[in-house]
């Protein structure tokens, strides 16, 4: 992993590179913001790049999973990983659906694996939450747990150093 990392370092320029490793799932900004930092960027340029990466994909998974999923679900070989991974996230959902907006901040804010941006907008599209409601927490909860990164980061570093 840390060659391909390295690799994309290499093709693309740093800041590049962070904002689209933010935007990948799993990894988001929890991953690129440590990536950046390590790379020579300063915790706060690594935490704007990092957020505007993983914000990015939102709207687009917002608008696009439901259709996306459906049209997948009518396949016999992405029938079963559909369903396994609707299931995984609104097993995650409770939270969400007891305080709305608030519990998808808080969700998209814990800075632990299986939460972030990624899952935080599956649920948000398979509970249909609407945008005007989704959009602003998923930001929120993921401005949340940058400032939250950006401080282990940087306390990291200072160590380090």
């Amino acid at each position: 992993m840390g060659e391909l990392i390295q690799e994309i370092f290499n093709f693309l320029s740093v800041e590049t590179a962070v904002i689209l490793i933010a935007a990948l799932p799993i990894i988001e900004l929890r991953g690129a913001i440590p990536i950046g930092v390590s790379f020579g960027l300063s915790p706060l340029h690594s935490t704007i790049l990092s957020f505007i990466g993983s914000i990015a994909v939102v709207p687009i998974l917002l608008f696009g999973i439901r259709p996306a999923f459906d049209l997948l679900k009518k396949t016999k070989l992405f029938r079963k990983t559909i369903e396994r991974l609707t299931d995984r996230s609104l097993s995650k959902s409770d939270k969400i659906q007891k305080y709305g907006a608030w519990g998808l901040v808080l969700f998209v804010a814990i800075p632990l694996p299986g939460t972030g941006v990624w899952t935080g907008t599956l649920i948000a599209a398979l509970l249909n939450i609407r945008f005007k409601w989704a959009f602003p927490a998923i930001l929120f909860g993921n401005l949340i747990a940058a400032i939250l990164i950006m401080t282990l980061s940087h306390g990291v570093v200072n160590v380090l150093s």
